[in-house]
Order: structure tokens, then C-alpha cells, then sequence
């Protein structure tokens, strides 16, 4: 597989599929990205930065017609692209951004899917607006898709990770703390993290919910992703 590895290629990539939309429509627009990029072995964040010249060349109203026929793509760098510029409209979209990347993730029904997007849309907006998303991954977190449900975990470990105050550490904790009894595999994995990365970067914050934690409606997973983390706190 052909790789790119240079910003310069992918901003000259996306003015090609650019100045194609321009001239013959959406469709041989999205045909473009789909040959030249998606299709290309690219690294993440070089698909980031094509997200951010497609958001900027491309007028807003058609965002989200755009992102919906990448993500039918159903490749691993439409994921990035799509997360990238429902990321971008938060600010001033935020609950049909969020919305959005609940759809997407639905859609894919893979773990990557889920953790793709629920990093750059749910953990972006968590990181940066926390007043504001931590109600909505408590709403979330007793959402029936199980995808949804692990985003919350995801979306912790990327603020979190990224610096979130501590003072939102804790309830977002709480959320996860209140999952920590679920069965399903893929939810586990999500949530886990999530703690983890809490225990890791929060160890004080954890030992104040020992009693929580020893109970017999935690469960051992629950358990062992926090042990998990206070090993690695201690290793910093």
C-alpha cells in the first residue's frame, strides 16, 4: 500500500479533490479523497491535518453532508476525517456535533470506530468544554448501544490524559465508577481505560472511593483496570 508521510503531499491532495468538487460536484469530491487519501497508508494525525484544510475549503453548510459520505467509506482514515471536522463545529454545534459522532459510531459497530471518533469528538469536548459534556456522558452512559456506553470511558481517558482540571476529574470518575458493574467485553474495555488513566494520573482522587471500590458490586475488571493505573502512577 502507497503511503504518504508529508503534510506538503496532503494539503496539494485535498486542493486536487478541492478544485474537483468545484468543477464536477460532491461526488467526484468524495471519489478523490477516497483514491488519493483514504485508500493511502497515512498517518493519524496527517489525516487531521487533511480534516482541518477540508473544513476550511469546504463551506459549512455542506459539512456534514461531506462527513457522512466519508464515514459510508467505511475506512479506518474516514473515522479521522469525519471526527476531525465534527471537532472543528463544536464550538458553535455542539450538541448536533456530538449527536453526529453518537450516529457514526452506531454506524460502524467496531471498537476502533468508537474510539476514532469518541476521542476527537466526546474527549475533545469533555477536555475543552467539561461544564457542558459531563452531563451529557452521564445521559450517555446508560445509553442501550454498548458503543456509546464505552465512548464515555474513552472520551475519559483522552481529556483526562490531555490535562482535564481536577476538578472534573471526579464526577466524570463517578460516571465510571457507576458502570463498573457491566458484563459486556467491549464496554469493560472502554470504561477501563477510562479508569485507568484516572488512576494513573489521579491516584489521590481514587483512594478517596476505597470503600466504593472494595465493595462486592464492583467488580474485579473495575478492580484490576485501577490497580492497573496506580502501578503506573507510582512508575511516573
Amino acid at each position: 500500500m502507497e503511503s504518504i508521510s508529508s503534510k506538503a503531499t496532503i494539503k496539494l491532495l485535498v486542493a486536487e479533490a478541492v478544485s474537483t468538487w468545484q468543477q464536477k460536484g460532491q461526488e467526484a469530491f468524495i471519489i478523490s479523497l477516497h483514491d488519493t487519501l483514504l485508500k493511502k497508508k497515512v498517518r493519524f494525525p496527517l489525516l487531521e491535518y487533511a480534516a482541518k484544510e477540508i473544513a476550511a475549503a469546504i463551506p459549512e453548510a455542506e459539512h456534514i453532508d461531506i462527513t457522512d459520505r466519508i464515514i459510508n467509506l467505511r475506512e479506518i482514515g474516514s473515522q479521522v476525517l469525519a471526527g476531525m471536522v465534527l471537532q472543528f463545529r463544536l464550538d458553535r454545534n455542539f450538541e448536533a456535533s456530538v449527536s453526529k459522532a453518537c450516529d457514526y459510531i452506531q454506524f460502524g459497530d467496531q471498537w476502533y470506530v468508537c474510539d476514532i471518533i469518541g476521542e476527537r469528538v466526546l474527549g475533545y469536548a469533555l477536555l475543552t468544554m467539561p461544564e457542558k459534556t459531563i452531563p451529557l456522558l452521564a445521559q450517555l452512559s446508560r445509553h442501550e448501544d454498548k458503543w456509546i456506553v464505552r465512548t464515555v470511558g474513552v472520551a475519559t481517558h483522552y481529556a483526562v490524559k490531555k490535562g482535564l482540571d481536577l476538578s472534573f476529574v471526579e464526577p466524570v470518575f463517578r460516571i465510571l465508577l457507576s458502570l463498573s458493574d457491566t458484563t459486556d467485553f467491549h464496554t469493560k474495555k472502554g470504561i477501563g481505560w477510562g479508569a485507568k488513566t484516572v488512576a494513573r494520573f489521579h491516584p489521590q482522587l481514587v483512594a478517596r472511593y476505597h470503600q466504593q471500590l472494595a465493595s462486592v458490586e464492583t467488580r474485579q475488571w473495575f478492580r484490576t483496570k485501577i490497580n492497573i493505573g496506580l502501578h503506573y502512577s507510582q512508575k511516573k
